[in-house]
């Protein structure tokens, strides 16, 4: 069972649930697969293409699994107050946000359409926090947020200036939101994921640039999205003790 409609797992008591950001593909579908398995119960969050939310979905539930695709726009207030009120409606509460919801863009500075650069704030910077408020606001004890910076912020390289810009102001919000929610047992914090073996990373790249990059790490090799997943899990049910900090998941790249 698809759309807002809870598909019932196998467990007994009631899960943990956690709202994962675009996660209908690459890393959102590793994340909401991997805290799937880990027993929560997954809200699989989707700004356009509902079929493949569907298909995370049914992967879930394949597994024995719980999981929901609701649609939204994470910059849009109402739209994103609607999917958490939702969410609680359907399960209970809210105890892990992901936000892997983004846009890249790249290209030079002095080139880049400033166009091109707003849709990047929209969705990278005033989604995340729009999410981040709305987590801040709901997260039970024991929560946790988990934000999507970039390892480019610290790899500098030409044509992710603006991209980067962006993941900067999330590192920013991150780090303080984290010192803010001082005594409500809610951990926050960034993953910053490096070269990683997605559509939005490998599309119109040669694969000579692709072999050249991946051979920076290492590790000699792309990280996967399966990687990603493990890093934010971590954060998401053990890592108690990691809070206000950033993860970099890179294999070692930098």
């Amino acid at each position: 069972m698809t759309g807002d409609t809870p598909m019932e797992g196998t467990t007994e008591t009631a899960p943990r649930v956690a709202i994962v950001t675009g996660a209908s593909g690459g890393i959102g579908r590793a994340i909401a697969e991997r805290l799937a398995a880990d027993g929560l119960a997954v809200v699989v969050h989707y700004g356009h293409d509902q079929s493949r939310a569907k298909e995370v979905v049914a992967a879930i539930a394949g597994a024995g699994g719980v999981a929901t695709a609701i649609v939204g726009d994470v910059a849009d207030e109402p739209q994103m107050t609607a999917l958490f009120a939702k969410t609680a409606q359907l399960y209970g509460g809210v105890d892990v946000v992901v936000n892997t919801a983004g846009v890249m863009l790249l290209a030079p500075i002095a080139e880049l359409d400033l166009a091109d650069f707003d849709r990047m704030h929209r969705t990278n910077v005033r989604g995340t926090f729009v999410v981040s408020q709305l987590a801040a606001r709901t997260l039970r004890p024991g929560g946790a947020l988990v934000n999507f910076s970039t390892s480019v912020t610290r790899l500098q390289q030409p044509t992710y200036g603006a991209y980067a810009a962006t993941k900067g102001a999330v590192e920013a919000m991150t780090l303080i939101l984290a010192r803010e929610l001082h005594g409500r047992d809610v951990t926050v914090n960034a993953v910053a994921p490096g070269p990683t073996a997605t559509p939005l990373f490998l599309d119109g790249k040669p694969q000579e640039i692709i072999d050249r990059i991946a051979a920076q790490s290492p590790m000699e090799r792309l990280g996967t999205p399966a990687d990603i997943a493990e890093a934010v899990a971590f954060l998401a049910g053990p890592g108690r003790w990691i809070n206000g900090q950033v993860l970099y998941a890179n294999g070692g790249i930098a």
